[in-house]
């Protein structure tokens, strides 16, 4: 067939079927030359764009349809001095486009030169997936829309959550369809899970690195098509499958998402998309242009203080939104986002405000990732509302109040009360710490109790990857792990914020002392399902489900020790085990290891929340402990130390507190609250 181009229209980018035909539309500044590349059955077919407004060359199809396979050549100056790498012997990815039809994996024919004299010349067209242009669709989304302070969040991976989940038939698992499977929802329902949250799911690049140590990307930070789900998992219509899945159970779907970078990494890296249609304003150079800016540790750094980098993320972010239909993102080294220019983090930088204000974008979920390696890139609370923010701070206080550190009652105590030293700011609700004692990156809640030291040698990195800073134990008896892994479980459902569970932390899953297992697409990185402890997910479940039950535990408004108008009492008390209050020298007394809190609803808080009852807590990472109760009568709705016990009134007024253990108390029934 002899294929026919006209202008077309520079108003979209990318690849939309319309009017009989398709329009192709991509942005670069510094090309001379861009051609769109279709692949048939007889082969390659090349049509140069033939308009160009500003920097978006543009071309309209006839005839051609969705399911076509494309991909670009974009010609232009080679000068990595000057920060160009224009190389048309490299078949290069549609940033925009959102179907990919293989996964991708390096090839050293992807290789585009390293800053030589001459780029690298082999052709690469025979091992780049192709783009595949999609049908336009605008699909009607039944979102669950919970409140944040009514959240509780589920990170999982999109293939290790149901690789090995035994009622699964083998072809399903691993799967976008296992993932929203029938058992997968039943678990999370019955936990009480009101969000998952997916490491990436954009389509992404197994690097050379690993491909020559015979590993995979596991984890998926490698992005190559930030529109497309990853091939490797299914079709984009698998994926919106499974999103209704998910709506249907109650559950939303939130992306762990990665702007901050690109998987073609630094100069030495492959030419596979924004690297051969425009390097210098993709990304952030360094040096005339030479070398990339690498705040993020991966070789190199988007460039989203230029209008076009901007507008693609924002652009594909609404896609996420209204074509795949999630519910919220979770930003990947968000401090990244928030550089200007100059390179210096701030709130008000371009990517943040337009995210802020952007309508589409008004109703979902924003969780960042608050940090990068740049200068002065930990920026923890420094997020403009919506955003909420991984908190690390809960993680390590936490681990380290019931390891037995000395000295950790006061950090655990602002934990518990939100961190609001951190977050209580601009307005900003309590629900703008997303607490957690486990994610991805790190020890499971398994493997805290059981490894003091990393082993991460199956990465290929001689252990020196990962943290080394994990705050954990490796307890011998099997009853203290029980335990400990109970209090911290209780700790993260008891705080005020958003609680985060890492996926198979319920049910005791390990990975072996694998603290980053980025690589390991295999059982270490696979939640391991063969025998689940139902012990502790029952546990989870009774901690998840009392949360709901108590709004003083899920608050909007941050707790202060303040006088409560409608009855003249704090909203916040501390209390030692013996009944009175902390006093300077207690809080910094290194062999203090047990806090109790009175919490009531917050002073500044709705007039509603005056109504509920007001929820005593003993936290006890020390030997065991007569605690007494604050005046009044009380019922014990929990004792981490007996997971099977019901509630029950107290009957004295001090209660015995097993060591490693958790108690929780509410008043009695038809009981006004005492001073």
């Amino acid at each position: 067939m002899n294929w026919q181009i006209d202008p077309g229209s520079a108003a979209r980018l990318g690849a939309r079927p319309c009017d009989g035909g398709v329009n192709f539309a991509l942005f670069s500044a510094h090309a001379e030359r861009v051609e769109l590349c279709l692949f048939t059955e007889t082969g390659e077919v090349r049509l140069v764009l033939p308009e160009r407004s500003g920097d978006i060359w543009h071309g309209f199809v006839p005839g051609l349809g969705a399911g076509a396979q494309y991909g670009y050549r974009v010609s232009g100056p080679w000068a990595p001095e000057l920060g160009h790498r224009f190389n048309p012997a490299k078949l290069l990815v549609d940033p925009c486009a959102t179907a990919l039809s293989a996964p991708l994996r390096w090839h050293p024919e992807m290789q585009g030169g390293s800053g030589a004299a001459r780029p690298d010349r082999r052709d690469s067209a025979a091992v780049v997936p192709k783009r595949i242009v999609e049908a336009e669709a605008a699909p009607q989304w039944q979102r669950p829309a919970h409140r944040w302070c009514d959240s509780v969040i589920y990170e999982a991976h999109p293939k290790g959550l149901s690789m090995t989940h035994p009622d699964l038939p083998p072809g399903m698992r691993g799967t976008w369809a296992g993932l929203a499977s029938d058992p997968v929802l039943a678990h999370l329902n019955r936990l009480g899970i009101t969000a998952i949250e997916l490491l990436p799911v954009q389509a992404f690049f197994d690097d050379r690195f690993l491909v020559e140590k015979g590993l995979r990307n596991y984890w998926g930070y490698q992005p190559i098509g930030f529109f497309a789900p990853e091939p490797r998992y299914g079709t984009p219509e698998a994926f919106r499958a499974m999103v209704r899945r998910f709506h249907a159970a109650g559950i939303e779907v939130i992306l762990d998402v990665v702007f901050n970078h690109s998987g073609e990494g630094d100069g030495h890296g492959p030419t596979l998309s924004l690297r051969g249609i425009d390097n210098a304003s993709y990304y952030r150079l360094a040096e005339g242009g030479r070398s990339y800016v690498n705040d993020t540790g991966t070789g190199n750094t988007l460039n989203l203080a230029h209008p076009a980098v901007l507008r693609m993320v924002m652009d594909c972010l609404r896609h996420w939104v209204l074509r795949m239909g999630v519910d919220g993102f979770r930003f990947d080294l968000a401090a990244t986002l928030g550089r200007t220019d100059a390179g210096d983090f701030s709130g008000r930088a371009a990517f943040l405000s337009a995210l802020c204000q952007d309508p589409v974008l008004a109703g979902v979920k924003l969780i960042a990732e608050p940090w990068d390696i740049g200068p002065g890139g930990y920026r923890l609370g420094g997020f403009p509302h919506p955003f909420a923010e991984w908190n690390d701070r809960f993680r390590d206080g936490t681990r380290r109040f019931w390891r037995g550190d000395a000295g950790q009652m006061p950090e655990l105590a602002r934990r518990i009360a939100g961190s609001a030293e951190t977050f209580d700011h601009s307005g900003r609700p309590a629900t703008a710490s997303v607490n957690f004692i486990a994610a991805h990156d790190g020890f499971t809640l398994q493997d805290i109790v059981s490894f003091d030291k990393k082993r991460n040698e199956a990465n290929g990195e001689g252990n020196r990857d990962g943290h080394d800073a994990n705050f954990s134990e490796a307890l011998e008896d099997p009853a203290a792990r029980a335990a400990r892994k109970r209090a911290m479980l209780a700790t993260l459902m008891l705080s005020q914020g958003v609680p985060m569970l890492l996926a198979g932390d319920e049910f005791g899953n390990s990975q072996g002392g694998n603290n980053n297992a980025y690589a390991q697409d295999n059982a270490t990185g696979w939640l391991d399902w063969r025998a689940p402890d139902a012990a502790l997910i029952a546990f989870t479940a009774r901690l998840i489900a009392l949360r709901r039950a108590h709004p003083v535990l899920r608050q909007t408004r941050f707790l202060h020790s303040k006088i409560r108008a409608q009855d003249s009492m704090r909203d916040l008390i501390w209390r030692l085990p013996s009944g009175a209050e902390p006093r300077v020298q207690d809080w910094h007394d290194p062999a203090a290891l047990c806090l109790c809190a009175e919490i009531r609803g917050a002073a500044e808080g709705p007039p509603g929340l005056a109504a509920h009852r007001a929820v005593f807590v003993i936290l006890n990472a020390g030997g065991a402990a007569d605690v007494c109760l604050p005046e009044g009568r009380w019922r014990q709705l929990l004792d981490s130390a007996r997971p099977d016990a019901a509630e029950r009134d107290q009957t004295g007024a001090v209660t015995r507190v097993a060591p490693q253990s958790v108690q929780v108390f509410t008043r009695a029934t038809g009981i006004q609250e005492m001073s």
